[in-house]
Protein backbone atom coordinates (compact mmCIF):
# COMPACT_ATOMS: atom_id res chain seq x y z
CA UNK A 1 0.00 0.00 0.00
CA UNK A 2 2.67 2.49 0.71
CA UNK A 3 5.69 3.22 -1.42
CA UNK A 4 8.12 5.25 -2.57
CA UNK A 5 9.35 6.32 -6.38
CA UNK A 6 11.95 7.46 -8.00
CA UNK A 7 10.85 9.04 -11.43
CA UNK A 8 13.64 8.87 -14.43
CA UNK A 9 15.44 12.37 -15.46
CA UNK A 10 13.74 12.13 -18.36
CA UNK A 11 16.70 13.18 -20.68
CA UNK A 12 17.25 16.13 -18.63
CA UNK A 13 20.89 17.38 -18.51
CA UNK A 14 22.46 15.99 -15.20
CA UNK A 15 24.76 19.24 -15.28
CA UNK A 16 21.26 21.65 -15.05
CA UNK A 17 20.87 23.59 -12.41
CA UNK A 18 18.61 22.03 -9.71
CA UNK A 19 15.37 22.83 -9.34
CA UNK A 20 14.15 25.82 -7.60
CA UNK A 21 10.90 25.32 -6.70
CA UNK A 22 8.34 21.55 -6.06
CA UNK A 23 6.62 22.32 -9.30
CA UNK A 24 9.83 22.29 -11.08
CA UNK A 25 10.57 19.32 -9.51
CA UNK A 26 7.73 17.61 -9.99
CA UNK A 27 8.06 18.31 -13.80
CA UNK A 28 11.06 16.74 -13.79
CA UNK A 29 10.62 13.31 -12.19
CA UNK A 30 6.76 13.10 -12.43
CA UNK A 31 7.10 9.72 -10.97
CA UNK A 32 7.56 10.98 -7.73
CA UNK A 33 4.73 10.53 -5.05
CA UNK A 34 6.83 11.68 -1.88
CA UNK A 35 8.13 14.92 -1.09
CA UNK A 36 10.76 15.81 1.66
CA UNK A 37 10.24 19.38 3.28
CA UNK A 38 13.32 20.67 5.13
CA UNK A 39 12.70 24.42 4.89
CA UNK A 40 12.04 27.17 7.46
CA UNK A 41 9.21 26.05 10.00
CA UNK A 42 7.24 29.82 8.54
CA UNK A 43 7.65 28.55 5.13
CA UNK A 44 7.08 24.73 5.61
CA UNK A 45 2.77 24.78 6.04
CA UNK A 46 2.64 26.05 2.77
CA UNK A 47 5.31 23.93 0.99
CA UNK A 48 3.87 21.11 2.23
CA UNK A 49 0.11 22.24 1.21
CA UNK A 50 1.68 22.26 -2.37
CA UNK A 51 2.62 19.13 -2.53
CA UNK A 52 -0.72 17.52 -1.19
CA UNK A 53 -1.95 19.47 -4.38
CA UNK A 54 0.39 17.60 -6.34
CA UNK A 55 -0.54 14.31 -5.40
CA UNK A 56 2.24 13.66 -3.03
CA UNK A 57 3.02 12.08 0.35
CA UNK A 58 4.79 14.16 2.54
CA UNK A 59 8.11 13.94 4.84
CA UNK A 60 8.00 16.86 6.78
CA UNK A 61 11.50 16.79 8.60
CA UNK A 62 11.09 21.14 9.37
CA UNK A 63 10.74 22.15 12.99
CA UNK A 64 8.81 25.46 14.19
CA UNK A 65 5.66 24.42 12.41
CA UNK A 66 2.63 25.48 13.86
CA UNK A 67 0.01 23.04 15.95
CA UNK A 68 -2.28 24.89 13.86
CA UNK A 69 -0.69 24.40 11.07
CA UNK A 70 0.07 20.95 11.84
CA UNK A 71 -3.96 19.96 12.46
CA UNK A 72 -4.49 22.11 8.80
CA UNK A 73 -2.10 20.09 7.16
CA UNK A 74 -3.00 16.45 8.50
CA UNK A 75 -6.67 17.23 8.39
CA UNK A 76 -6.24 17.93 4.50
CA UNK A 77 -4.13 14.90 4.05
CA UNK A 78 -6.67 12.54 5.33
CA UNK A 79 -9.41 14.44 2.97
CA UNK A 80 -7.37 13.36 0.21
CA UNK A 81 -5.97 9.87 0.95
CA UNK A 82 -2.76 10.78 1.35
CA UNK A 83 0.51 11.18 4.65
CA UNK A 84 1.66 13.94 6.10
CA UNK A 85 4.09 12.68 8.52
CA UNK A 86 5.60 15.38 10.39
CA UNK A 87 6.66 17.98 11.45
CA UNK A 88 9.77 17.26 12.70
CA UNK A 89 9.53 13.60 11.41
CA UNK A 90 13.13 12.79 10.38
CA UNK A 91 12.77 8.81 9.73
CA UNK A 92 10.42 7.09 7.58
CA UNK A 93 10.78 3.38 5.28
CA UNK A 94 8.40 3.55 2.35
CA UNK A 95 8.79 0.56 -0.18
CA UNK A 96 11.94 0.14 1.26
CA UNK A 97 13.34 3.44 0.23
CA UNK A 98 15.04 4.92 3.09
CA UNK A 99 13.72 8.71 4.11
CA UNK A 100 15.94 11.30 6.25
CA UNK A 101 17.85 9.17 9.26
CA UNK A 102 16.95 5.68 8.59
CA UNK A 103 18.62 2.16 9.07
CA UNK A 104 19.30 -0.62 6.59
CA UNK A 105 16.42 -3.35 7.40
CA UNK A 106 15.26 -6.43 6.19
CA UNK A 107 12.14 -6.92 4.60
CA UNK A 108 9.48 -8.34 6.58
CA UNK A 109 6.03 -8.27 7.87
CA UNK A 110 5.46 -5.68 10.87
CA UNK A 111 5.59 -1.93 10.62
CA UNK A 112 6.27 0.78 12.25
CA UNK A 113 4.91 3.68 13.25
CA UNK A 114 6.12 6.07 14.86
CA UNK A 115 5.04 9.36 17.18
CA UNK A 116 9.01 9.53 17.92
CA UNK A 117 12.08 9.54 15.38
CA UNK A 118 15.25 7.61 17.03
CA UNK A 119 12.19 5.29 18.56
CA UNK A 120 11.54 4.64 15.26
CA UNK A 121 15.07 3.82 14.08
CA UNK A 122 15.37 1.49 17.41
CA UNK A 123 12.09 -0.80 17.03
CA UNK A 124 13.18 -1.22 12.90
CA UNK A 125 16.54 -2.04 13.56
CA UNK A 126 15.60 -4.23 17.14
CA UNK A 127 13.34 -5.92 14.26
CA UNK A 128 16.15 -6.11 11.80
CA UNK A 129 18.63 -7.93 14.31
CA UNK A 130 16.34 -10.52 15.94
CA UNK A 131 15.30 -11.48 12.82
CA UNK A 132 11.83 -10.73 11.96
CA UNK A 133 12.43 -7.61 9.35
CA UNK A 134 10.36 -4.95 8.66
CA UNK A 135 7.10 -3.68 5.82
CA UNK A 136 7.05 0.04 6.23
CA UNK A 137 8.55 2.72 9.20
CA UNK A 138 5.78 5.51 9.05
CA UNK A 139 7.00 8.81 10.96
CA UNK A 140 4.03 11.00 12.61
CA UNK A 141 6.44 13.44 14.12
CA UNK A 142 6.48 13.61 18.04
CA UNK A 143 3.35 15.49 18.70
CA UNK A 144 0.97 13.13 16.69
CA UNK A 145 -0.09 11.61 19.30
CA UNK A 146 -0.98 14.74 21.83
CA UNK A 147 -4.07 15.58 23.03
CA UNK A 148 -3.68 18.65 20.38
CA UNK A 149 -3.17 17.23 17.35
CA UNK A 150 -5.78 14.10 18.59
CA UNK A 151 -3.44 11.45 16.42
CA UNK A 152 -5.23 12.06 13.30
CA UNK A 153 -2.42 10.56 11.48
CA UNK A 154 -1.75 7.70 13.38
CA UNK A 155 -4.90 6.57 13.41
CA UNK A 156 -4.89 6.72 9.57
CA UNK A 157 -1.46 5.23 9.41
CA UNK A 158 -2.91 2.61 11.23
CA UNK A 159 -5.99 2.27 9.39
CA UNK A 160 -3.77 1.77 5.92
CA UNK A 161 -1.65 -0.72 7.59
CA UNK A 162 -4.78 -2.93 8.82
CA UNK A 163 -5.54 -2.73 4.70
CA UNK A 164 -2.04 -3.54 3.98
CA UNK A 165 -1.15 -6.90 2.35
CA UNK A 166 2.51 -6.78 3.11
CA UNK A 167 1.57 -6.40 6.81
CA UNK A 168 0.82 -8.64 9.66
CA UNK A 169 2.20 -7.07 12.79
CA UNK A 170 1.97 -3.29 13.53
CA UNK A 171 3.87 -1.72 15.85
CA UNK A 172 3.30 1.49 17.40
CA UNK A 173 5.84 3.28 19.33
CA UNK A 174 5.29 7.05 20.77
CA UNK A 175 7.02 9.72 23.42
CA UNK A 176 4.47 9.85 26.38
CA UNK A 177 1.31 9.73 24.90
CA UNK A 178 -2.10 11.51 25.23
CA UNK A 179 -3.90 8.44 26.93
CA UNK A 180 -7.67 9.29 25.08
CA UNK A 181 -5.41 10.10 22.20
CA UNK A 182 -3.43 6.72 22.50
CA UNK A 183 -6.80 4.79 23.21
CA UNK A 184 -7.97 5.85 19.50
CA UNK A 185 -5.22 5.07 18.17
CA UNK A 186 -4.99 1.50 19.66
CA UNK A 187 -8.71 0.69 18.25
CA UNK A 188 -7.82 1.95 15.24
CA UNK A 189 -6.26 -1.20 14.18
CA UNK A 190 -9.42 -3.23 14.36
CA UNK A 191 -8.26 -6.90 14.94
CA UNK A 192 -5.02 -6.98 13.22
CA UNK A 193 -2.17 -7.99 15.86
CA UNK A 194 -1.03 -4.22 17.10
CA UNK A 195 1.72 -3.49 19.83
CA UNK A 196 1.53 -0.27 21.47
CA UNK A 197 5.33 0.80 22.91
CA UNK A 198 4.00 3.66 24.39
CA UNK A 199 7.21 5.10 26.63
CA UNK A 200 6.03 6.02 30.27
CA UNK A 201 2.50 4.64 30.01
CA UNK A 202 0.09 4.14 32.90
CA UNK A 203 0.44 0.82 33.94
CA UNK A 204 -3.21 0.42 34.30
CA UNK A 205 -3.48 1.82 30.66
CA UNK A 206 -6.37 -0.57 29.18
CA UNK A 207 -5.87 -1.94 26.12
CA UNK A 208 -8.54 -3.49 23.34
CA UNK A 209 -8.09 -7.20 22.89
CA UNK A 210 -5.39 -8.12 20.40
CA UNK A 211 -3.51 -5.22 21.47
CA UNK A 212 0.00 -4.89 23.90
CA UNK A 213 0.85 -2.23 25.93
CA UNK A 214 4.66 -1.79 26.77
CA UNK A 215 6.28 1.43 28.50
CA UNK A 216 9.57 0.98 26.73
CA UNK A 217 10.94 0.22 23.04
CA UNK A 218 12.41 -3.02 24.27
CA UNK A 219 9.68 -4.35 25.49
CA UNK A 220 7.91 -3.43 22.34
CA UNK A 221 10.06 -4.90 20.15
CA UNK A 222 10.17 -8.55 21.73
CA UNK A 223 6.16 -8.54 22.03
CA UNK A 224 6.00 -7.58 18.05
CA UNK A 225 8.84 -10.17 17.30
CA UNK A 226 6.35 -13.07 19.60
CA UNK A 227 3.40 -11.80 17.50
CA UNK A 228 5.43 -13.12 14.93
CA UNK A 229 5.58 -16.23 16.35
CA UNK A 230 9.44 -15.83 17.40
CA UNK A 231 11.46 -15.23 20.57
CA UNK A 232 13.75 -12.67 20.97
CA UNK A 233 16.94 -13.28 22.09
CA UNK A 234 18.02 -12.16 25.56
CA UNK A 235 18.53 -8.52 25.96
CA UNK A 236 20.45 -8.84 29.57
CA UNK A 237 22.77 -11.90 28.50
CA UNK A 238 26.25 -11.25 29.86
CA UNK A 239 25.49 -7.49 31.20
CA UNK A 240 25.60 -8.25 34.45
CA UNK A 241 29.62 -9.25 34.36
CA UNK A 242 29.80 -5.94 32.52
CA UNK A 243 28.47 -3.86 35.25
CA UNK A 244 30.26 -6.02 37.71
CA UNK A 245 33.85 -5.23 36.57
CA UNK A 246 32.63 -1.58 35.44
CA UNK A 247 31.80 -1.02 39.24
CA UNK A 248 33.97 -2.51 40.77
CA UNK A 249 36.44 0.68 39.86
CA UNK A 250 34.30 3.04 41.06
CA UNK A 251 35.13 4.61 44.53
CA UNK A 252 32.49 5.47 46.57
CA UNK A 253 31.88 8.96 46.24
CA UNK A 254 30.93 8.44 42.33
CA UNK A 255 27.04 7.58 42.53
CA UNK A 256 25.12 9.90 40.21
CA UNK A 257 24.00 8.55 36.40
CA UNK A 258 24.38 10.93 33.50
CA UNK A 259 22.47 10.53 30.31
CA UNK A 260 23.56 12.06 27.20
CA UNK A 261 21.23 11.22 24.47
CA UNK A 262 21.66 12.02 20.35
CA UNK A 263 18.22 10.91 20.21
CA UNK A 264 15.00 12.50 22.13
CA UNK A 265 12.81 9.32 22.31
CA UNK A 266 15.57 7.48 24.15
CA UNK A 267 16.20 10.25 26.13
CA UNK A 268 12.61 10.01 27.05
CA UNK A 269 12.95 6.02 27.27
CA UNK A 270 16.23 6.46 29.50
CA UNK A 271 14.11 8.91 31.93
CA UNK A 272 11.49 5.99 32.10
CA UNK A 273 13.39 3.53 33.13
CA UNK A 274 16.51 5.08 35.66
CA UNK A 275 13.19 6.59 37.31
CA UNK A 276 11.68 2.98 38.29
CA UNK A 277 15.43 2.41 39.95
CA UNK A 278 16.56 5.58 41.14
CA UNK A 279 13.86 8.13 41.73
CA UNK A 280 13.37 11.01 40.09
CA UNK A 281 15.47 12.21 37.06
CA UNK A 282 16.22 15.57 35.95
CA UNK A 283 16.14 16.58 31.96
CA UNK A 284 15.58 19.13 29.44
CA UNK A 285 13.16 17.29 27.95
CA UNK A 286 11.54 16.20 31.79
CA UNK A 287 8.49 13.13 32.20
CA UNK A 288 6.76 16.06 34.54
CA UNK A 289 6.55 19.21 35.66
CA UNK A 290 9.44 20.14 38.27
CA UNK A 291 11.78 17.97 37.03
CA UNK A 292 13.14 20.06 34.37
CA UNK A 293 16.74 22.18 34.79
CA UNK A 294 18.64 23.38 36.30
CA UNK A 295 18.51 20.00 38.49
CA UNK A 296 19.72 20.54 41.79
CA UNK A 297 22.76 19.40 43.53
CA UNK A 298 23.21 15.31 43.72
CA UNK A 299 20.17 15.15 41.09
CA UNK A 300 20.81 11.88 38.37
CA UNK A 301 20.15 13.82 34.45
CA UNK A 302 19.62 12.88 30.62
CA UNK A 303 20.03 15.49 28.40
CA UNK A 304 18.43 15.25 24.92
CA UNK A 305 21.21 17.06 22.91
CA UNK A 306 19.03 17.52 19.75
CA UNK A 307 16.87 19.90 21.74
CA UNK A 308 17.13 23.34 19.92
CA UNK A 309 18.96 24.96 22.58
CA UNK A 310 22.09 22.51 21.72
CA UNK A 311 21.65 22.44 17.91
CA UNK A 312 21.12 26.12 17.35
CA UNK A 313 24.11 27.61 15.19
CA UNK A 314 25.71 23.72 15.36
CA UNK A 315 24.74 20.52 13.67
CA UNK A 316 22.51 17.51 15.18
CA UNK A 317 24.66 15.26 17.61
CA UNK A 318 23.61 12.23 15.67
CA UNK A 319 25.95 14.52 12.41
CA UNK A 320 28.59 16.09 14.54
CA UNK A 321 30.00 14.52 17.78
CA UNK A 322 31.61 17.82 19.34
CA UNK A 323 29.06 18.81 21.59
CA UNK A 324 28.78 15.70 23.23
CA UNK A 325 32.40 15.60 23.36
CA UNK A 326 32.72 18.39 25.56
CA UNK A 327 29.72 17.03 27.58
CA UNK A 328 31.86 13.90 28.06
CA UNK A 329 34.71 15.52 29.38
CA UNK A 330 32.84 18.21 31.95
CA UNK A 331 30.63 15.44 33.28
CA UNK A 332 33.90 12.91 33.55
CA UNK A 333 35.79 15.54 35.81
CA UNK A 334 32.87 15.87 38.03
CA UNK A 335 34.19 13.50 41.41
CA UNK A 336 30.15 12.44 41.90
CA UNK A 337 29.34 11.20 38.44
CA UNK A 338 29.83 7.21 38.44
CA UNK A 339 28.52 6.79 35.19
CA UNK A 340 27.50 8.23 31.85
CA UNK A 341 25.21 6.64 29.14
CA UNK A 342 25.83 7.29 25.59
CA UNK A 343 23.45 6.45 22.42
CA UNK A 344 25.31 6.09 19.12
CA UNK A 345 23.17 5.85 16.31
CA UNK A 346 23.75 4.63 12.95
CA UNK A 347 22.58 4.63 9.54
CA UNK A 348 21.92 6.89 6.43
CA UNK A 349 22.08 10.52 7.25
CA UNK A 350 24.16 10.04 10.12
CA UNK A 351 27.93 10.71 11.36
CA UNK A 352 30.01 8.08 8.56
CA UNK A 353 32.00 7.39 11.70
CA UNK A 354 31.40 7.94 15.25
CA UNK A 355 33.49 5.20 16.89
CA UNK A 356 36.22 7.70 15.67
CA UNK A 357 35.63 10.33 17.55
CA UNK A 358 33.62 9.41 20.29
CA UNK A 359 35.57 6.21 21.68
CA UNK A 360 39.14 7.63 22.15
CA UNK A 361 37.23 10.20 24.51
CA UNK A 362 35.64 7.31 26.29
CA UNK A 363 38.58 5.43 26.49
CA UNK A 364 40.55 8.43 27.99
CA UNK A 365 37.84 8.63 30.75
CA UNK A 366 37.16 4.91 31.98
CA UNK A 367 41.10 4.91 31.25
CA UNK A 368 42.05 7.47 33.62
CA UNK A 369 39.85 6.47 36.70
CA UNK A 370 36.51 8.70 35.62
CA UNK A 371 33.21 6.90 35.44
CA UNK A 372 31.99 4.06 33.98
CA UNK A 373 30.68 5.21 30.32
CA UNK A 374 27.62 2.74 28.67
CA UNK A 375 27.23 2.62 25.27
CA UNK A 376 24.24 1.52 22.86
CA UNK A 377 24.76 1.30 19.09
CA UNK A 378 21.33 1.90 17.50
CA UNK A 379 21.75 0.56 14.15
CA UNK A 380 21.91 -2.80 11.61
CA UNK A 381 24.28 -5.02 10.08
CA UNK A 382 23.19 -2.97 6.94
CA UNK A 383 24.12 -0.21 7.64
CA UNK A 384 27.19 1.97 6.42
CA UNK A 385 29.10 2.65 9.32
CA UNK A 386 29.54 -1.10 10.33
CA UNK A 387 27.14 -1.93 13.07
CA UNK A 388 30.07 -4.59 14.73
CA UNK A 389 32.78 -2.19 14.11
CA UNK A 390 31.42 0.68 15.91
CA UNK A 391 30.36 -1.69 18.50
CA UNK A 392 33.96 -3.09 18.59
CA UNK A 393 35.38 -0.18 19.02
CA UNK A 394 33.70 1.06 21.84
CA UNK A 395 34.09 -2.17 23.76
CA UNK A 396 37.76 -1.57 22.88
CA UNK A 397 37.28 1.66 25.05
CA UNK A 398 36.46 0.25 28.13
CA UNK A 399 32.70 1.23 27.51
CA UNK A 400 30.10 -1.04 29.01
CA UNK A 401 28.00 -2.05 25.30
CA UNK A 402 24.40 -3.02 25.44
CA UNK A 403 22.03 -4.50 23.00
CA UNK A 404 19.24 -2.21 23.76
CA UNK A 405 19.08 1.16 24.15
CA UNK A 406 17.02 0.99 27.18
CA UNK A 407 19.12 -1.92 28.87
CA UNK A 408 21.92 0.63 28.68
CA UNK A 409 19.82 3.04 31.17
CA UNK A 410 19.41 -0.40 33.11
CA UNK A 411 23.18 -1.14 33.06
CA UNK A 412 23.67 2.63 34.03
CA UNK A 413 21.43 2.18 37.00
CA UNK A 414 22.99 -0.91 38.14
CA UNK A 415 26.36 0.62 38.09
CA UNK A 416 25.62 3.87 40.05
CA UNK A 417 23.52 1.24 42.81
CA UNK A 418 26.71 -1.68 42.70
CA UNK A 419 23.96 -3.99 42.23
CA UNK A 420 24.35 -5.67 38.72
CA UNK A 421 21.41 -8.32 39.01
CA UNK A 422 19.49 -5.28 38.16
CA UNK A 423 20.67 -5.72 34.78
CA UNK A 424 17.89 -8.58 34.28
CA UNK A 425 14.99 -7.41 35.33
CA UNK A 426 11.94 -7.43 32.84
CA UNK A 427 11.37 -3.90 30.93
Amino acid sequence: MFSARSGGAGGEDARERPPRTLGEAVARQPGSNVAVISVPGDHAGLEAHKALSAGLDVLLFSDNVSVETEIELKDRANRLGRLVMGPGAGTAMLGYTCLGFANVVGRGRVAVVAAAGTGAQEAAALLDRWGVGVSHVIGLGGRDLTAAVGGRMARSAVRGLVEDADTDVILLVSKPPDAEVAHAVVEAAAGKPLVAALIGVAEDFAAPDGVVVTRTLEAGAVAAVAAMGKQAPDPAAGLAALVRDAAESLGPERTLVRGLFSGGTLCYESLVVLADVLGPVYSNTPLRSGLGLPAPDGAHTCLDLGEEEYTKGRPHPMIDAEARIELLREQAADPSVAVIVLDVVLGHGAHADPASELAPVCAAITGAGGPAVVVYVLGTDGDPQGYERQRRAFADAGCVVTETAARASLAAAAIALRKPELTSVAL
